[in-house]
């Protein structure tokens, strides 16, 4: 059971840095990345069969008087995220290694780093609504602890309460929206939810599991008018900056909306909360951006717009803009990543992050700016 076995290697190993971290030759950063590498390899197996078409699908019995089963299914939506998780994840362990001061506690940052990574893995594989929104709550509460990593900080302090208050009550909400839908369905396995969208439009409750579920996904992925967590989440170290918007947790709330776009989509009702709430998201984000000084800052406030964007293009009830969707889910987290540990290599080789005392950088730091102009290139459409 290779997806069991990624994620139980990454859980597993959210406590490795800390137990064989001391070693010589075992430092944390090296136990994390070959954690996070075979959990990639391990998803990778399966790239084959999926590739041909077909669906891995892994089943336990866990608690089924509740609904609740171990199922794990990885098809080519998630086997995208699936390796966005993993692979960004492993690239941003490398990172840290070399951005983390000496006496940072990097035990307890590579651990939290890899249950951050289980919790996003464990969501995008998972199989099961009720399991889905289990890992999805995970996901939440490690974000918390990477957020707040500085806790001597009262800003990490504070950035961290409010992505945990706001993502953790939509995690409540999408409980309920789950719930709904797996009433409308008759079960909670997304395979049944999958064969069942015109049963799921045409029921009565189907506003009200869409309006939860939205809820849900949007106070995740910072839609209007949930977006104003995701900037505070910046007082976090750069790596996690860079996990959390390129491959996790904002990503969470965009792989739902597309999970669910076969069943829910092709109404008016989804058209106009989806794309709504995209279009307001994609110019607000893109307007506080343009007054931004400091660079995580506008980073941040580009990431909402670019995430208004892919969820106005689901919203928009056309194939091929679910298409460009799905493309852009994949152009975001590659150039988001570079952009955001650019900023970090900045700031730690200059000590500000203020854009007004940065000036003619690249006589001084020539690999970084060919790094940052080419993946501002790529947010910029540049061909």
């Amino acid at each position: 059971m290779p997806l069991t076995a990624a994620l139980f290697v990454l859980l597993a190993g959210a406590l490795l840095p800390a137990l064989l971290g001391r070693m010589p030759l075992l430092t944390p950063a090296r136990v994390a990345g070959g954690v996070a590498a075979t959990a990639l390899l391990l998803v990778l197996s399966l790239a084959p069969e999926v590739l041909q078409g077909g669906v891995h699908r892994e089943w336990l019995a866990w608690i089924p008087g509740a609904g609740l089963d171990w199922s794990l299914r990885l098809d080519g939506f998630s086997l995208l995220f699936a390796v966005l998780v993993c692979g960004i994840g492993l690239l941003v362990t490398v990172y840290a290694s070399y951005y983390l001061g000496e006496h940072e506690p990097k035990a307890r940052f590579f651990g939290l780093l890899l249950l951050f990574m289980a919790s996003m893995l464990g969501l995008v594989l998972a199989g099961n609504l009720l399991l889905l929104v289990l890992f999805w709550e995970l996901t939440g509460l490690s974000s918390f602890l990477l957020i707040g990593f500085w806790r001597d900080q009262e800003q990490s302090r504070q950035g961290a309460r409010l992505a945990l208050l706001v993502t953790g009550s939509g995690g409540l909400v999408l409980l309920a929206g789950a719930i709904v839908l797996g009433r409308i369905v008759g079960s909670f396995e997304i395979d049944a939810v999958l064969a069942a969208g015109e049963a799921i439009r045409a029921d009565t409750l189907y506003p009200l599991a869409l309006c939860l579920i939205l809820a849900g996904a949007f106070t995740k992925s910072a839609q209007f008018p949930f977006h104003f967590w995701l900037p505070h989440a910046m007082a976090a170290p750069t790596p996690v900056s860079a996990y959390l918007h390129s491959a996790a947790m904002v990503k969470a709330g965009i792989y739902l909306i597309g999970r669910l776009y076969p069943v829910m989509s092709g109404t008016d009702l989804w058209f106009w909360l989806v794309s709504g709430a995209g279009g307001i998201t994609l110019v607000i984000g893109a307007f506080i951006a343009l007054y931004r000084h400091d660079l995580k800052g506008l980073l941040a406030y580009s990431t909402i717009s670019h995430l208004g964007l892919i969820t106005l293009l689901f919203g928009l009830n056309r194939p091929l803009a679910a298409v460009a969707a799905v493309f852009h889910i994949v152009n975001h987290a590659v150039f988001k990543a570079a952009l955001f540990m650019s900023a970090g290599i900045i700031e730690h080789e200059t000590g500000t992050r203020d854009m007004r005392r940065l000036g003619g950088l690249a006589r001084f730091m020539p690999r970084t700016a060919a790094l940052a102009i080419i993946a501002a290139g790529a947010m910029a459409g540049v061909p």
